[in-house]
């Protein structure tokens, strides 16, 4: 096959190498990576040159398919475990039977037996050390390949031209590669299961759409072969294809599978729909925006496959860990044969042997590697089931040791769908007149507000006027010149930095109700206020109130004025409020709150909140906000509601008790494995370890760590509790 670039074996050395390796391949199978090393890049399926553990791709798939390194160990575990299963029922024959095996035949059936099964069945195992040895990237695979080689080496030759009487090592050489192989298979298809959620998450598209031609037909098409500016007909009752906006007709749309908001959502033309949303009733038309991985659901799936390459920084101390590892497990391994093979029982060397071998077999690299990012792949994935998009397995990292929230209010707080109240000019103005000059303004503003003042504008069929040197001035207002003269909208900071009077006694009786009032002046005089209410969302004081019970304080920064900040501030609850902040005093409100030593996420959804979420420990996008707070973030909340954060820090919880989990049990389980498996039991009780049992226990040590992450796919994140089954067994293949 011919390779565009370097083999693979020449390409990445030493675990300590960070940057990405790729290697092209002549047929495209797409990119896959190790879980364990995700600088690793190929082209296709292959293993780590680093640990040895196949790879993984890179791109979720909707389509669960055969792996075919596991279908390549399924295949040798099979015939494996039959070429074996005469040498084990020599282990457990009586004496007479046994006497059978050791004849002059019998010595050939298992030698003949063993060599298929460790040869043969075990090659990967083998080759995969040799490239861990030739890397200096010591890891599982050297110890399999070593016990196992070991054990098989010393039978041969005992077979060929025997130095003492005694048994062979052939069964357990061959029970070594047999337990081997079932820990990879079960490894392997536990790891398959963590991509469930982003294959239930991509499959909630349709396959097929209903194509309108120009004059009017239909054609049910393939999504993929959609096109971004055809126009698709949506029946009642499916799901939407690809992202667009509708054109004709009306209906609702369930949007609780990506939002997790349960009621339906009232659509009209002009209106955005989203791939795998359902349509209840109507039937309407809609036009192809965005399709394949450039909708919503693509993109989710791209960031949720990105987050689950990155690492915890937990994951420092397993790597620090592995470094040494495997180079002290040979080590001791080594003094245990000389030990044996001077103080031990007779035969000595068989004893020193057996217990050099059952050193290298029980020793579990793998379980510490895997601990951190078997957890992140499979939270990384519960998020996105529940509406929660983690850019990084830091922030999932951080988030769960947060102590303060700073959250904006329009938007994050609010519905941020404002509503214009009241139209109070000064002498010399009309309501009509006011009205006309605030919404030719807002007409070139971004801010939420903007579409209140404009919508009233158009229900009283009041005309624009032509607008000129529109300036935007953050934290303020916006200023601009209609019909000659000079136009200003915005908060008390705006008319003062104007020179224009500030109407607070009129607008204080709205300010105390919890209004937003906007101040109007026309050539630098006081011509009035404007005043909008923005709701507060129905679930925002029952999101307060279980993020204080999750031990948050909650600080409110918004631009508003300061009785309208209190007002909402005192109704919710909330810890602190600062009014009348300008968008760069937000971040060195949280660079304060950081210099005390508080750990803090903030929560915002607009352009003005973009700096103090790049500040914050963890700042966390409502996903109704705008793209550039999305991109500053680092957990987004596709529904945009604050129980979202509740949500994301339970997950944040739930990930780091089972990332700690892992870690201790593998800790553990190396700790007490290597010495028993040393014989620290014999002087005492006459216990000793044997190869095969040390075997099977390192292939359960793997999947026991996948097991116990495999348990966050079921974390409840809707209510206080914390839900895991007492056991995993049912999420194991």
């Amino acid at each position: 096959m011919e390779q565009t670039a370097q083999q693979p074996h020449e390409h990445a050395c030493c675990a300590h190498h960070s940057q990405d390796v790729t290697v092209s391949h002549e047929h495209a199978h797409g990119t896959f990576t190790c879980p364990m090393h995700p600088q690793i890049q190929h082209d296709g399926p292959g293993s780590c040159p680093l640990c040895g553990m196949a790879l993984e791709p890179v791109a979720a798939s909707k389509h669960s398919r055969e792996d075919p390194e596991l279908t390549n160990m399924k295949h040798r575990l099979v015939l494996s475990s039959l070429f074996a299963m005469p040498l084990l029922v020599m282990m457990m024959a009586d004496p007479q039977m046994h006497a059978a095996f050791m004849s002059e035949g019998g010595k050939w059936g298992q030698c003949v037996l063993a060599t298929l099964v460790v040869l043969w069945g075990g090659w990967p195992f083998f080759m995969r050390g040799l490239a861990s040895i030739y890397h200096r990237s010591l890891n599982m695979f050297t110890l399999i390949a070593l016990g196992a080689g070991v054990a098989y080496g010393y039978s041969v030759m005992m077979f060929i031209n025997p130095i003492a009487e005694g048994d062979f090592y052939f069964e357990t050489a061959a029970m070594i590669i047999v337990f081997a192989l079932l820990g990879q298979v079960l490894e392997l298809r536990s790891r398959a299961a963590t991509g469930e959620a982003m294959r239930k998450l991509l499959n909630l598209a349709p396959k097929t759409a209903h194509l309108v031609h120009a004059g009017g037909a239909e054609e049910k098409v393939q999504v993929v072969d959609l096109k971004p500016g055809d126009h698709v007909r949506i029946h009642p009752g499916e799901a939407i294809p690809v992202d667009g906006v509708m054109l004709e007709g009306e209906s609702s749309l369930d949007q609780s599978l990506l939002t997790r908001e349960s009621l339906p959502v009232a659509k009209k033309p002009g209106d955005e729909v989203t791939a795998g949303t359902h349509n209840l009733d109507g039937s309407f038309i809609m036009r192809c925006d965005r399709v394949g991985d450039a909708t919503m659901l693509g993109q989710i799936a791209q960031a949720v496959a990105k987050a689950q390459r990155t690492r915890a920084p937990v994951q420092r101390l397993a790597d620090t860990v592995s470094t040494y590892f495997v180079p002290v497990v040979i080590a001791v391994a080594v003094l245990t044969g000389l030990a044996w093979a001077m103080v031990g029982p007779e035969p000595k060397l068989l004893h020193a042997l057996s217990s050099a071998a059952a050193v290298l077999m029980i020793a579990s690299p793998c379980a510490l590697g895997l601990a951190t990012p078997m957890s992140v792949m499979v939270a990384t994935g519960r998020g996105a089931r529940g509406g929660i998009l983690v850019r990084e397995a830091a922030a999932l990292e951080r988030l769960g040791i947060c102590d303060t929230l700073v959250v904006d209010k329009t938007g994050t707080l609010t519905e941020g769908k404002p509503k214009l109240i009241a139209v109070m000019p000064q002498d010399g103005y009309t309501e009509t007149n006011l009205l006309r000059a605030a919404a030719s303004l807002e007409r070139a503003s971004e801010h939420p507000i903007a579409s209140a003042v404009i919508k009233e504008a158009e229900d009283r069929g009041i005309g624009f006027l032509q607008l000129h040197a529109f300036k935007s001035h953050p934290g303020k207002g916006v200023t601009g010149i209609m019909d000659g003269r000079s136009v200003g909208l915005g908060n008390a900071a705006l008319m003062e930095s104007l020179g224009v009077p500030v109407l607070k006694t009129k607008a204080e009786p709205y300010r105390s109700q919890g209004q937003i009032v906007f101040f109007i002046s026309v050539d630098n005089k006081a011509a009035g206020i404007i005043t909008v209410a923005d709701p507060i969302k129905a679930t925002t004081p029952e999101a307060i109130k279980q993020l204080k019970e999750a031990g948050f304080t909650i600080i409110m920064l918004t631009g508003d004025s300061k009785s309208t900040a209190v007002a909402v501030g005192r109704k919710l609850g909330i810890d602190r409020v600062e009014p009348e902040i300008l968008p760069g005093r937000k971040a060195e409100i949280i660079r304060e709150l950081q210099a005390k030593g508080h750990k803090v996420a903030m929560a915002g959804d607009g352009v003005n909140d973009a700096l103090a979420l790049s500040q914050a420990d963890v700042g966390i996008a409502m996903g109704t906000g705008a793209d550039i707070a999305l991109e500053s973030a680092d957990i987004t909340l596709l529904s945009g509601d604050l129980r979202g954060v509740v949500r994301a820090h339970r997950l944040s919880k739930a990930t780091m008790r089972n990332i700690r989990q892992n870690l201790g049990f593998a800790f553990i389980y190396n700790l007490l494995g290597v010495p028993l498996a040393a014989g620290v039991l014999y002087p005492v009780f006459g216990l000793v370890l044997s190869p095969v049992f040390a075997s099977f226990a390192m292939a359960l040590s793997s999947v026991s760590v996948i097991g116990n992450a495999l348990r966050l796919r079921n974390t409840e994140l809707y209510n206080s509790t914390l839900r895991y089954p007492i056991l995993p067994y049912r999420y194991l293949p």
